[in-house]
């Protein structure tokens, strides 16, 4: 595992560069260095770095052969020119016992793999507890799907150091999770492509060099220990925390969570609540918690430097700054990038309406939205062009898929509509998101990569080949538009061995149309519950995604037209009883109809179409709405 360990600068929080999403496997042995890759350079360091040499007592580990090599610091000039300052030093002193990092990579690189071995180690569990894998991934969704959503606070003691973790997503959809707790950290471990410290969540050993390992995480530890500096804090200063995130609790209600940037925060303290220095309200500390191992433990008071969890203010809102009562001041807003993907959210009007959940009404489906925006600060909800009509817009596709999942096992029916970018205007031109996308793909492959990618508008600016295994990398600035539905289009074109990353880049000028769909869709012809003589004949059109026994609707997409354009079909018709005896009894040999989840059915919409989103079931269906206008 490939990490690197970087510090910030600054006590103040800073909007941050979009991470980049990957579909790659992970290598299996990466490794961890001091020098941050520009990712995060702007963000933690603010200037270019120098490397220097921490001239202390190198550290142990219980390999055979001891690993005795001095650990090289990236150090910015921003800190070094504070650090020289002596107005500053005197306002702020460093705290020597505490440790706040958060783990940063792209998707399966083994963040929470490593949380997990760091636990172990630091004896968070008991030597005869039974943990599950990925204990961090706490979330039904995040099981299932095997990535992280939502930023997880934890923490370890090790040798008198306690180091505060924060286990974040790696997707780009969710960075806003990852933008929003940056303030809260010194510093971070980042799976990157440099060589100095190698480490294996699985196996949970680490070491300076792949072949010589020790036996446990303890060159990790020491590492961070000596790279990550102790935050800066203003022990005597007027209260100041920034409430990153939110929990709900059914007994304790809304808990904030935050750093402590300056002074003392007790229980049963009075506190004002700002979001500015003039809209502020006061509140009372009714409970305060520290993170211990694995769990919240209460306690009476945390000093600055330290990450709490605090309750008894039930308005309180991500952003917000808990400040001392009399002299306390706002400390600055959490910024996180725009959104660039926009989805319609509007109540189910199909046939089957109630028959599964329990929240139908516009009014409910507006409340549920609206109350999102309380703890997640990259999605954005407006009003529609009607009452029943919301528009949601997110950092991707991805972002606005999870919180439909969420939306539907809490019991909720509405229906969505195609994905849309998020374009903007600026001197009279039309501007469109664009990104660039790598592809590694073998060779035998780039031809249909390549005619599919320029289709969708992308322009090549790089191919090289790599390695010796045949493998060809293609580098694209393509349009947002262009990467939706591009996924399983790219899968099928490389029969499943395209290797597909993408990080926003820029606006640029509108591309033009993009046509994401050849083919049409089969629709049903009337209300009913299909039958396996209706379909024998249907499947001869495409590939349908219902079998026999199914009850459907009128306008309900049944299944892939195999030309272009829609075709209605009669998929519940039965077949006539005569009084004319067959002679031989006829066998009808149906095809396995296709499996489409949420995020396959949202990826095939076209601007005509809806899914219909239920506790138990997603359908796709025509938008009768369109249907109107089109006449």
């Amino acid at each position: 595992m490939e990490m690197a360990i970087a510090f910030r600068s600054s006590l103040t929080p800073s909007s941050s560069s979009s991470s980049s999403s990957s579909f790659s496997n992970p290598n299996p042995k990466r490794s961890l260095t001091f020098s941050p890759p520009p990712l995060l350079r702007s963000q933690f360091f603010g200037r270019a770095l120098s490397s220097a040499s921490i001239d202390k007592t190198p550290f142990h580990s219980r390999s055979r052969n001891a690993i005795r090599t001095s650990v090289k610091c990236s150090v910015s000039g921003a800190t070094e020119a504070a650090a020289g300052n002596p107005k500053k030093r005197s306002q702020l002193m460093r705290r020597r016992d505490v440790r706040n990092i958060a783990i940063v990579a792209h998707v399966d690189h083994g963040k929470t793999t490593l949380v997990d071995a760091m636990l172990k180690q630091a004896k968070v569990f008991r030597d005869n507890q039974v943990v599950q894998e990925r204990i961090m991934d706490s979330n039904d969704l995040e099981r299932e799907r095997g990535i992280t959503i939502l930023s997880k606070n934890t923490s370890i003691t090790y040798k008198d150091t306690k180091i505060n973790i924060i286990d974040t997503p790696g997707h780009s959809d969710f960075g806003g999770e990852v933008e929003r707790i940056l303030n809260m950290v010194e510093g971070v471990l980042l799976v990157c492509d440099f060589q100095v410290i190698y480490a294996s969540g699985i196996k949970g050993k680490a070491g300076l060099s792949p072949d010589n390992l020790a036996e446990d995480l303890g060159p990790l530890f020491e590492s961070i220990i000596r790279c990550i500096p102790g935050p800066h804090i203003d022990k005597d200063g007027a209260l100041q925390l920034l409430a990153t995130n939110i929990e709900y609790d059914e007994h304790k209600g809304r808990i904030a969570i935050g750093r402590l940037h300056a002074g003392v925060l007790r229980r049963g303290m009075d506190v004002r609540v700002c979001t500015t220095e003039e809209a502020c309200r006061y509140a009372r500390i009714s409970e305060l918690f520290v993170y211990e191992k694995f769990s919240r433990v209460a306690t009476d008071a945390v000093e600055a430097g330290d990450i709490c969890a605090v309750c008894g203010i039930d308005d309180i809102q991500i952003g917000e700054t808990i400040a001392d009562k009399i002299s306390g001041k706002p400390l600055p807003a959490i910024k996180v990038e725009e959104p660039t993907v926009k989805m319609a959210f509007s109540i189910n009007t199909s046939p089957f309406v109630g028959r599964e959940g329990k929240h139908v009404t516009s009014r409910n489906l507006r409340d549920r939205l609206y109350r999102e925006l309380e703890r997640n600060l990259a999605m954005r909800v407006e009003d529609g062009e009607t009452a029943d009509t919301f528009i949601v817009s997110g950092r991707g596709t991805l972002h606005i898929t999870i919180l439909i999942e969420n939306m539907r096992r809490e019991g909720y029916e509405f229906m969505v509509g195609p994905p849309k970018v998020i374009n903007k205007i600026v001197d009279d031109k039309l501007l469109e998101p664009l990104e660039i996308a790598t592809v590694e793909v073998p060779e035998e492959h780039v031809g249909p990569v390549v005619e599919l990618l320029g289709r969708r508008r992308g322009q090549m600016f790089d191919m090289q080949g790599l390695g010796s295994e045949g493998t060809t990398l293609l580098k694209y600035k393509i349009p947002t538009r262009g990467l939706l539905g591009l996924r399983n289009a790219i899968l099928t074109a490389s029969r499943g061995t395209a290797i597909l990353n993408t990080i926003f880049d820029s606006y640029g000028p509108w591309a033009g149309d993009i046509s994401t769909r050849d083919q049409g869709s089969l629709v049903a012809f009337e209300d009913g519950t299909t039958t396996s003589y209706a379909l024998s004949s249907s499947q001869e059109r495409g590939q349908l995604f219902i079998g026999p026994g199914i009850d459907v609707y009128k306008g309900q997409i049944v299944g892939i037209h195999q030309r272009p354009g829609d075709l209605s079909l009669n998929v519940c018709k039965k077949k006539a009883a005569t009084n004319v005896r067959s002679n031989k009894e006829q066998t009808v040999v149906l095809d396995t109809p296709l499996d489409y989840s949420l995020d396959d059915c949202i990826e095939y919409i076209q601007e005509d179409e809806l899914v219909e989103v239920t506790p138990m079931s997603i359908r796709m269906c025509k938008n009768p709405k369109a249907a109107k206008k089109g006449r």
